[in-house]
């Protein structure tokens, strides 16, 4: 069996991922939590996900990946997350046509999109930006 080789580097990016994605997720939930309590679930999942969109760009770039934002690096990150927007909403849908709870639909969303969400934002920093 292939041992999995992961680096310093990767591990570091991996624990403030988690640290950023943490507030982001606090910020997207709030707003989600509050708006669907007046209008539908998907508007309100859409501004919630806004709220957190800027100031995840900006921390992805400084303090995750540590890279400068650029014109390159800001339309991978913008086409990253139209990815992750479209992965989160037919995931929020489909739990709560399961039968999950509004409320908590956004836990399987979240343990689905954000190891998703960390791939396709290390690919932008990383690769995509060299």
């Amino acid at each position: 069996m292939k041992k999995l080789n992961i680096n310093k580097e990767t591990i570091g990016e991996m624990i403030r991922f988690s640290i950023v994605g943490t507030l982001v997720t606090v910020i997207h939930y709030g707003v989600y939590w509050l708006l669907q309590l007046v209008m539908n679930v998907n508007i309100a999942w859409t501004a919630g996900y806004i709220a957190g969109f800027i100031f995840n760009y900006y921390m992805s770039a400084y303090y995750i990946f540590r890279k400068k934002t650029s014109a390159k690096n800001g339309a991978g990150f913008g086409v990253a997350h139209i990815v992750n927007y479209l992965l989160q909403m037919g995931l929020l849908n489909f739990f709560i046509w399961t039968g999950m709870s509004a409320e908590m639909a956004p836990v399987g969303v979240y343990a689905v999109s954000i190891p998703v969400n960390f791939l396709l934002v290390r690919f932008v920093f990383k690769k995509m930006d060299k």
